[in-house]
């Protein structure tokens, strides 16, 4: 039996059947995977939104190789050297806040609803209002949040006290508002929705509505967030702040880690006893973390991600430009909405044929999250296999 056959037995017949995976990737370099049969691929789809440095970037390499011959876990019942020193950047890159560590993005978004049901408790609030089409986990707590059916389906009941507004429609979420309610949880770009951008209108009045109202601004940011959208957090293009802000996904550039800040007028409601995680911070985790911001600094990420994201944007719109679609987008965080013209899926399997890995969004968006790191020329590649496979499965 040959290695990539006792793979898929395994897989098969030890795997929970969770995942319909069809390739078997076995390295990274940068912006290129290669699978078992040592076939590259760029990649543009970066674990979703996890390798903003592309893969194996050397200097988290380094980080995570040192720190694991040093301390990987102590709990939190004991200080560790790069908690704190995590927190301080984390805080010095959004709004000066406090932070909580963990382990993913579910768990994050789940920290930032119990943050916010705590403190709602002191006035007896907990209602928390979502945006239609978001995506927050797959917990118990954050698929409520999320409320998409699909998701749901077959693990009722449901947890209470969550109600849905369409994105970009202010006038709705005011007509949701109950003296009833905590918090809005939203994000500043629908990732898994369909990469859909809040309108500055809709994240200000957000603003504005919670702070008239006594309620929390929550903002997932496990997507968007480290550099995704051309900002470190996607907030920041709207000059405004949240209350509340959760991060993953890119934050270890591929080492389990997550996190959520408040801001520290907050810092006493989840008090000893109140919340924790065993693993959350622990000391390789945040050393892979460290080495992701002081690379973003080091290497000018977030202006490549800018420039080279524009550029990308405008590419695909001239190649679209005579096709029934839309491209939309903030810095590397792209979606080209292929509406009724053709299925994601089929202009997917093309491209990987063509040794381009790409994802979908919503129902019919094909989502391009490209490494950060990548240049124009690797994006003049991707461009024109996508160029070409959405002229065969339109067959233009």
């Amino acid at each position: 039996m040959s290695l990539k056959e006792e793979v898929l037995n395994a897989a098969e017949n030890y795997s929970l059947g969770t995942y319909a995976p069809d390739l078997i990737l076995s390295k990274g370099e940068g912006c290129y995977l290669y699978d078992i049969d040592g076939n590259e691929y760029l990649d543009f789809a970066s674990g979703i939104a996890v390798c903003n440095l592309g893969h194996c970037h050397p200097k988290v390499t380094k980080a995570i190789q040192e720190q694991a011959a040093t301390l990987c876990h102590v709990s939190n019942l004991f200080y560790n050297e790069k908690q704190p020193e995590l927190a301080k950047v984390i805080s010095e890159k959004s709004f000066g806040g406090r932070v909580f560590f963990c382990n993913s993005g579910a768990e994050a978004n789940e920290g930032m609803i119990k943050l916010a049901r705590r403190w709602g408790s002191r006035s007896n609030k907990s209602t928390v209002i979502c945006i239609t089409n978001a995506f927050h986990g797959r917990t118990l707590g954050t698929l409520a949040a999320t409320g998409k059916k699909k998701y749901m389906d077959g693990f009722s009941p449901n947890v209470s006290g969550f109600t849905h507004t369409p994105m970009n429609d202010l006038e709705a979420l005011k007509a949701a508002y109950s003296d009833d309610c905590c918090a809005v949880m939203m994000e500043a770009v629908q990732g898994e929705g369909g990469i859909i951008p809040a309108t500055e209108e809709f994240i200000k009045g957000v603003r504005e509505l919670c702070d008239e109202k006594g309620m929390l601004m929550l903002i997932d940011e496990v997507q968007t967030g480290i550099g995704r959208t051309g900002t470190y957090f996607a907030y920041q293009h709207y000059g405004i702040e949240p209350d509340v802000l959760s991060m993953a996904k890119a934050l270890g550039n591929g080492f389990p880690i997550g996190a959520f800040t408040a801001k520290q007028e907050l810092n006493d409601v989840l008090v000893p006893g109140t919340h924790a995680t065993t693993f959350g911070g622990n000391p390789l985790a945040c050393a892979a973390a460290l080495a992701v911001f002081k690379t973003f600094e080091e290497e000018q990420i977030i202006e490549n991600c800018n420039e080279v994201g524009n550029y990308i944007i405008e590419k695909l719109k001239e190649i679209t430009a005579e096709m029934d679609v839309e491209v939309r987008g903030l810095g590397m965080m792209i979606g080209v909405d292929l509406k009724d013209t053709c299925k994601v899926a089929d202009v997917r399997k093309v491209c990987a044929e063509s040794k381009l890995l790409v994802l979908p969004a919503g129902e019919n968006v094909l989502r391009l999250l490209p490494p950060l790191t990548v240049t124009k020329a690797e994006s003049d590649k991707a461009i024109a296999i996508i160029e070409q496979a959405l002229k065969q499965v339109m067959e233009i």
